[in-house]
């Protein structure tokens, strides 16, 4: 039988920690004498003295460490009980509301998908806004530990290809956790500090700066504006775009750049690759807006570095409404949110190393064809790829496709319109953010869906920014029979 109480002992530690970092926006809204302080003053307690409790009544069974079992119980539980506790402020206090929505929001800000269901965030409180915004930086940290950590292990996506990167963790999970998880953290926080003081210093004022840097620097895309990024400068819409694309490129480049080589982040085939992509995608937006829609150049070239980021890199604020662009550009943003930015990032939706296999892949398999006697090894960045990497990312691109398949007619059974039905799947198992279609509302918010498209959707950013076969392996009887 599988033992749960060292899944149990993280859970309540990480649980204990949210309750804590609820006194950041309690602080904020006491110091600007809002009477909300309250909601998150009850939430922390609750939060705290659940993850105290938890972790108390699992303490006893943490002396072996986890099992490959145990990581995968552990890798889904901290983002479905962190999501839960975390919706209680907004349940206890402003926006007041309901569970659905509330869980929506919640999940939606760990999963750093950028949906919501608030309308009038102009208007919240400041620790509410403050609030969702941590629950995104937090999110973006957990996920990228989890890419380097777990999932190679785990063996998901073909990510057992990063094992050999100076990282082994094979056998029992977490050998050098706290050294990676230590080395992320200043990496983060770093990256976190430089983006507000630049955010600060290009015209935003604090409390903006430091909401949007959380949520750049996690490719979350939550504003404290309804109208998100609309109305800020064109130097600060460049200055988020280097900041979003910095979010996406491999963490585990940012530690080897921490200890002097820097070699290994140039080198990398899918940086360049994903930095070459996001080059012809502008350029193909930009073109077309230009010749074909007569726009102006110069105010098109900013707007469409900043969407065409925005959207390839899974954090998905907005500057305008990129639908009176045209039919070619659309298109071009749907096609880069299914890409996404590179693994170990805080990018969501496949990942460019998944593509680069699969591209690797038929190239190899044509060459075979044509000359059936050859040893043709398929290559990557200078290494073979082994054949259950290889297999391992057709399985995900295969569940990836299925997946977003069964959502799009779920959503649209709910009563949807086509449209708003196939771009909340899209952007719910890419972790994207924006959703268009004639349910949603001016400002983006989704509040106007049922609650079944909600809880279906909440559905599916799970299952998309934990890599699908991670969440999927959990519903099968062998995996509790053993």
């Amino acid at each position: 039988m599988l033992d749960l109480r060292p899944v149990g002992y993280v859970i309540g530690l990480l649980t204990a920690t949210l309750g804590a970092l609820m006194l950041f926006p309690l602080a904020l809204d006491w110091a600007a004498g809002n009477d909300n302080w309250a909601a998150f003053a009850e939430s922390a307690v609750i939060t705290g003295l659940c993850g105290a409790l938890l972790t108390l009544a699992c303490a006893n069974g943490t002396g072996q460490g986890l099992t490959l079992r145990q990581s995968f119980v552990l890798t889904t539980g901290v983002w479905v009980v962190l999501p839960a506790f975390g919706a209680l402020p907004l349940m206890i206090g402003a926006p007041e509301l309901g569970f659905t929505d509330a869980m929506f929001e919640a999940v939606s800000g760990m999963t750093t998908t950028g949906t919501t269901v608030i309308m009038g965030l102009d208007a919240l409180p400041p620790g509410a806004n403050l609030w969702r915004a941590m629950l995104q930086w937090l999110g973006g940290l957990g996920i990228v530990i989890v890419a380097l950590i777990f999932l190679p292990v785990m063996k998901v996506g073909g990510m057992q290809f990063f094992r050999a990167e100076g990282f082994d963790t094979l056998g029992k999970v977490l050998p050098r956790a706290l050294d990676i998880s230590a080395a992320l953290v200043q990496i983060y926080v770093v990256l976190t500090i430089a983006c507000a003081l630049v955010f600060w210093a290009l015209g935003m004022n604090g409390f903006e700066a430091v909401v949007h840097a959380l949520t750049a620097l996690s490719t979350g895309g939550f504003s404290n504006r309804d109208t998100s990024f609309t109305g800020f400068s064109h130097a600060l819409h460049y200055a988020c775009a280097f900041f979003m694309i910095l979010s996406t490129l491999p963490f585990i480049r940012f530690i080897q750049l921490m200890q002097g080589q820097a070699a290994p982040l140039w080198r990398d085939s899918q940086v360049r690759a994903y930095l070459r992509w996001t080059f012809y995608a502008v350029a193909a937006v930009v073109v077309w807006r230009v010749l074909v829609q007569g726009e102006h150049a110069p105010h098109t070239l900013h707007d469409s570095v900043f969407n065409v980021v925005s959207i390839f890199s899974g954090t998905g604020y907005g500057s305008g409404d990129v639908t009176l662009w045209g039919h070619l550009p659309f298109v071009v943003l749907l096609i880069v949110g299914f890409i996404g930015g590179c693994t170990s990032s805080t990018g969501c939706s496949v990942k460019v190393f998944r593509y680069q296999v699969m591209f690797a892949a038929i190239r190899t398999q044509i060459r075979r064809l044509l000359m059936p006697y050859a040893v043709q090894p398929l290559r990557l960045d200078g290494r073979t790829v082994d054949r259950d990497v290889t297999n391992s990312v057709i399985v995900f691109f295969t569940l990836f496709v299925l997946s977003f398949g069964v959502l799009a007619v779920a959503l649209g059974m709910t009563g949807l319109a086509p449209r708003s039905a196939l771009t909340a799947a899209w952007t719910s198992i890419a972790d994207i953010g924006p959703v268009w279609g004639p349910e949603v509302g001016p400002t983006g918010a989704v509040n106007g869906f049922p609650t079944t498209a909600k809880w279906l959707m909440i559905a599916g950013m799970l299952v998309g920014r934990l890599e699908l076969l991670s969440v999927y392996v959990l519903f099968t009887v062998r995996f509790w029979a053993r």
